[in-house]
């Protein structure tokens, strides 16, 4: 039998960690941009995710940002409060949840052209090392996907 070798055991050392505060920083980066749209981050990902497709459904919109549903509902009933989205029954399926873009949220777009650009400054990295990071990260996001769902 094989044995792992050992691996650093302190908070510094640890991926999950890095990715973490990682995480907590970048979210940190986007809340000034965010406010000034009056959006959080998970309902900038979800206006982004319909910047892209609208008219989705709410589980293909879960799907998309790697979601529950019933993590996704209350975010668009929100978004739809601040008249940004409505929501609407399928008229083949009842069952199913359609998410649509108002004239508000489609305008909204064009105020969070800059986001981006702005996030890049705030990094000081170039944009082929975040490209590279976000590729690498996507990779990984899928091999432990793949490896929960075995």
């Amino acid at each position: 039998m094989t044995q792992r070798p050992a691996l650093p055991f302190t908070l510094d050392e640890q991926l999950c960690f890095a990715l973490y505060s990682t995480s907590l920083a970048m979210t940190k980066a986007y809340k000034p941009l965010l406010d000034k749209l009056g959006l959080t981050y998970p309902q900038y990902l979800a206006m982004l995710v319909l910047w892209e497709t609208d008219d989705v459904t709410v589980k293909d919109m879960a799907t998309r940002l790697n979601l529950d549903p019933a993590t996704v509902t209350p975010l668009l009933k929100r978004l739809e409060l601040q008249g940004l989205v409505e929501r609407a029954r399928g008229t083949d399926d009842e069952r199913l949840v359609y998410i649509r873009l108002t004239g508000a949220g489609k305008a909204l777009k064009r105020q969070a052209r800059d986001v981006p650009g702005e996030i890049l400054c705030a990094t000081q990295q170039s944009p082929d090392f975040l490209l590279r990071l976000r590729d690498d990260l996507t990779r990984l996001r899928t091999t432990l996907n793949d490896f929960m769902d075995q």
